[in-house]
């Protein structure tokens, strides 16, 4: 069930059922590339290379992947100019801008509750590595 027309039929849309299609689009916002490349052209449209070091780690072939997927997806625009070396920049369609704020939001909360999660790991980690103790009546 991957066509538009397949789709048009569909009433009811439920992420939890295991064959709604609507999982491919949570597939897709859920992976890191398409997060940090969809925060990152928040701010107006950049450039491949800005891109690649603005999502520090991604490699070359990865970026490419991801922007073509988000192209094809209809999230982002890529826009070649005529000079030599050609320049493409890539932007937020108006769909992608209509997911950015909950990007921003949730890489908003990341920052901020770092501590906190990183305290909880540290927690459970200490007590993972304790000894079982029985529970008492």
């Amino acid at each position: 069930m991957d066509t538009a027309s397949e789709l048009a039929g569909l009433r009811v849309a439920d992420v939890y059922l295991r064959d709604c299609a609507s999982r491919s689009v949570l597939q897709l916002l859920a992976n890191k590339w398409t997060f940090l490349v969809l925060g990152a052209l928040g701010d107006g449209p950049l450039r491949f290379g800005v891109l690649l070091r603005r999502a520090d780690g991604i490699t070359q072939k990865s970026l490419t992947q991801t922007v073509r997927g988000l192209e094809r997806d209809g999230l982002l625009s890529r826009t070649v100019y005529p000079t030599i070396p050609p320049r493409v920049e890539y932007a937020l369609t108006d769909l992608g801008r209509s997911v950015s704020g909950l990007i921003g939001q949730i890489h908003l909360w990341a920052e901020e509750n770092l501590p906190t999660v990183v305290a909880a790991r540290e927690e459970y980690d200490e007590q993972a590595a304790q000894a079982p103790q029985p529970v008492g009546g």
